[in-house]
């Protein structure tokens, strides 16, 4: 039986990294229930070193820092694929090169390249891909939970914020001739090889893993899960929303566990400033 309502149709993932992204996992999901996946990749170098895991798949380059590129993805879509039936957004990010900085801290370039590349390259593709989206089409861009305000995850935390502004006020701009739909699929801290970069993260990792009720960290395959969900037509009345998945980290910050550990005896105290 297919529940979902997805076979048959066509998506373009976009932003596929290796293997463990959520891109990829979102992506064997789609093929899973019947559908067809075009992916996209940031150069041609990654699309080498992809060779082997995308065997035969439809694979473009499109490097979202350039305009040029994702001008010019609608028409290849087009000339190539023909109309779809949705696309994610699942790329992001930050130069982290100099390591951990205070937010105050942060470079006007770093930013702005951060917030280009993460939160606005959003709305040129969707700018670029209207013209073959069907008109019930799904959009789906992957966030992170509005509690992962971290001091090492630095800029980040607002950039993904303003992504889910966009996804927003998108949905709001296609409903004037189309019903196509945005949404956001904001995860909690999760164990992926882009997260391996931002200095400090394993150690917000496994704190997070403690905060869930269930005590086991979220999965990659939790988040594709949810962000497939919201691509079938299933979930037609949702849009303009961030749907959190985090295993209820945000809602346990008084876990019992966590807070014996942080007060037990023989642990230092904080002394007040005198």
């Amino acid at each position: 039986m297919d529940y979902l309502k997805l076979a048959n149709k066509q998506f373009l993932v976009c932003g596929l990294g290796n293997r463990r992204s959520v891109a990829w996992a979102i992506g064997q999901g789609l093929e899973e229930a019947g559908a067809r996946v075009i992916y996209t990749v940031r150069n041609d170098q990654r699309r080498d070193e992809l060779e082997k895991l995308l065997g035969d798949r439809p694979c473009l380059t499109c490097d979202v820092e350039y305009e040029a590129d994702i001008a010019s993805l609608g028409t290849r879509i087009r000339e190539e694929f023909g109309e779809l039936d949705g696309f994610v957004h699942s790329i992001a990010f930050a130069n982290f090169s100099a390591g951990a900085a205070a937010f105050h801290e942060t470079r006007r370039e770093d930013f702005l390249q951060a917030t280009q590349i993460s939160a606005f390259s959003l709305v040129e593709l969707a700018r670029s891909l209207k013209p073959v989206l069907n008109k019930e089409a799904s959009v789906v861009a992957i966030g992170i939970s509005s509690s992962v305000t971290a001091a090492n995850y630095g800029y980040m935390s607002p950039i993904k914020n303003a992504l889910e502004g966009c996804v927003r006020f998108l949905a709001k701009s296609f409903s004037s001739d189309t019903e196509v739909r945005f949404n956001s699929v904001n995860a909690g801290p999760l164990r992926t090889k882009s997260s391996a970069g931002i200095p400090g993260y394993l150690e917000n990792y496994l704190f997070a893993e403690k905060l869930t009720y269930r005590k086991r960290a979220l999965t990659t395959q939790e988040v594709a899960d949810t962000a497939i969900f919201l691509l079938s037509p299933r979930s037609s009345g949702i849009n303009a929303q961030g749907i959190v998945v985090n295993a209820g980290m945000d809602w346990n910050y008084f876990d019992e566990s966590v807070v014996a550990e942080v007060t037990k005896p023989g642990r230092p105290a904080k002394q007040d400033p005198q």
